[in-house]
C-alpha cells in the first residue's frame, strides 16, 4: 500500500510541478511564452490533466483558467494522498515507512 501511495504522490507531483512552471513562464516570457520550447514541455507535462479538467468543468469556464482549475484539483489530490500516507505510517509504525 506504502508503494501504491508513493507512486501516486509522483504521479501527482509531475504535472505539479509542471504547471508551476507554465506559471512562472507566464510571468516571466509573457505572451512569448507560446514560441517557448520548455514551456511546450511543461504543457505535455500536464495536458492529460488539464485535459480531464476541461473535459469534466462546465462549458462556461473559460480555457485560460484551466491551468489554474487543474493546479488546484492536482494539488488538492496530493494532500489527500499525502495524508493518507501519513495515516498509513502511523499505523504500521514509522519504521516501517522508511
Amino acid at each position: 500500500m506504502l508503494a501504491l501511495l508513493n507512486l501516486l504522490q509522483v504521479v501527482l507531483y509531475i504535472p505539479l510541478l509542471g504547471l508551476v512552471g507554465q506559471a512562472a513562464l507566464y510571468v516571466f516570457a509573457g505572451h512569448r511564452r507560446e514560441t517557448n520550447l520548455f514551456y511546450k514541455l511543461l504543457q505535455l507535462l500536464s495536458k492529460p490533466f488539464t485535459w480531464l479538467v476541461r473535459r469534466i468543468s462546465p462549458a462556461r469556464v473559460a480555457d485560460r483558467h484551466v491551468p489554474f482549475a487543474t493546479f488546484c484539483l492536482l494539488l488538492l489530490a496530493y494532500l489527500v494522498v499525502t495524508m493518507e500516507k501519513i495515516s498509513l505510517c502511523l499505523r504500521v509504525g514509522v519504521e516501517l515507512c522508511k
